[in-house]
């Protein structure tokens, strides 16, 4: 597999979006386009609670980690219907699998013992569904909430949107369904009203919205304010996107957020410490959280090239390089600017933790990186983790003649090349041989140390 080292995920995404059809193919750019980016994602409990907290109205609800939780939680509740859904970071819950033969991440019960047999089902379960794959994720609780009879549904989102330079307000009068769908089928019925930054939501585009909505009088009043709250949350607490799907009108005639998506920029972190510090690594992959305490930018694909990279434009060319020559990605890895050489071969544990990986390709432009760091970096992977597989290591710019002269005297089986053509080649005729020699359990050395 091929492993990469990249900055800039955002640009990673729109070229992966771009060339993926043709050079990584559908799968590798769909995983990247999963996961990109590091910002951070919350359980739908914890958007229940920001909401509530912002007075917007959503049902009673609990966060039960046991059966026994679950049941007091529902017993307490004191409503005609529960819902009972599983808090696992991942779309189509409902329509989910646990590996347990459970079907479904969101259950309707109407007792407590129900739904203490349930959530006894669910809790310690693996979920699959579309966005996870066959490894599915791990549910660790269940969030037990008051069942409601929506006679009308709403789609109303918040979200940062390039396309706006800015944030826009999505509504559409469809909810309660994948606004994708909405979007591919009746696109008139989704209304867009992008927000001057510095002005926040006005009164008269807020109107619009409720109008758009088909909602007048009471009910537009109640959304408007409703807005205003919803977007102030969103600028308060440095979110990328607030999903609300359904706003929801009950058989009271009575308004409530059904369903809550958060997302928030990582790069507000050191303002928003109580939010991050509810992040949930175990819906996380291993490898990705081990490679965000080094500020690095991983992505895992399905290759068997390892590639480490600085900068998210040269990573998709190499990336792009090296499927031209037959070969395939294994990861998207950003070094970054500023990386140590310790976080390079933090970097080298994460690449080689894939036993997919049969070879690694390093190609580091020097401008702000300087090359003798990534140098020293390689070296010190090599001999510290007894590295089996070639490495293939293509350097240019800042410090480049120090860079050799390490590589060098190492005495590493570290081969240099100074074409980024030849260095692809190479790496994928090795991964290759490496493969080839696995396939056969043969003992083709390619161990590190000489």
């Amino acid at each position: 597999m091929a492993t990469m080292l990249c900055r800039g995920a955002g640009l990673a995404e729109a070229l992966v979006r771009k060339t993926g059809s043709k050079l990584l193919g559908a799968t590798a750019a769909a995983k990247l386009g999963q996961q990109q980016q590091r910002n951070l994602n919350v359980h739908e409990h914890i958007s229940y609670t920001l909401l509530k907290d912002a007075g917007i109205p959503v049902p009673k609800f609990g966060v039960a980690k046991t059966k026994a939780e679950a049941q007091e939680i529902a017993k307490n509740l004191n409503v005609k219907g529960i819902v009972l859904k599983a808090q696992v970071l991942t779309g189509g819950r409902g329509k989910g699998s646990f590996k347990n033969g459970l079907k479904g991440g969101v259950k309707m019960v109407d007792t407590p013992e129900e739904a203490a047999d349930l959530a006894g089902k669910m809790i310690g379960q693996y979920l699959v569904t579309k966005q996870t794959g066959e490894a599915g994720r791990i549910c660790n609780s269940v969030m037990v909430t008051e069942r409601k009879f929506p006679r009308k549904e709403y789609y109303i989102a918040v979200m940062m949107e390039r396309a706006f330079a800015g944030p826009v307000v999505i509504a559409s009068s469809q909810g309660g369904v994948n606004i994708e769908d909405v979007a591919a089928e009746n696109p008139d019925a989704i209304h867009y009203e992008p927000i001057n930054i510095m002005e926040g939501i006005t009164e008269s585009q807020a109107e619009r919205i409720a109008e758009k909505l088909g909602l007048g009088g009471d009910k537009k009043a109640r959304t408007i304010d409703m807005l205003f709250r919803l977007y102030d949350l969103f600028v308060k607490k440095d979110a990328l996107l607030i999903e609300v799907n359904p706003y929801a009108e009950d058989t009271d005639g009575n308004y409530f957020c059904l369903d809550a998506k958060f997302r928030f920029d990582d790069n507000a972190d050191f303002r928003q410490k109580e939010i991050f510090a509810l992040r949930d690594w175990t819906q996380e992959d291993g490898k990705e959280v081990e490679a965000a305490k080094f500020n690095l930018n991983y992505i895992a694909l399905d290759g068997d090239i390892g590639c480490l990279v600085n900068g998210a434009g040269l990573a998709m060319a190499t990336m792009d390089i090296i499927k031209l020559h037959g070969g395939s990605p294994a990861n998207f890895l950003d070094v970054g600017g500023g990386a140590t050489a310790q976080a390079v071969k933090e970097a080298f544990k994460i690449i080689t933790a894939d036993p997919k990986v049969h070879a690694i390709m390093v190609n580091i432009f020097g401008g702000i990186m300087r090359c003798d760091v990534i140098a020293e970096g390689i070296v010190a992977a090599a001999v510290d983790l007894n590295l089996k597989v070639p490495i293939v290591c293509r350097l240019q710019g800042t410090n480049v003649d120090d860079a050799k002269v390490l590589i060098a005297s190492s005495g590493l089986k570290i081969l240099a090349c100074d074409n980024l053509d030849e260095a692809a080649r190479l790496s994928v005729k090795l991964s290759n041989i490496v493969s080839l020699a696995r396939d056969a359990k043969l003992d083709v050395n390619f161990e590190i140390p000489l």
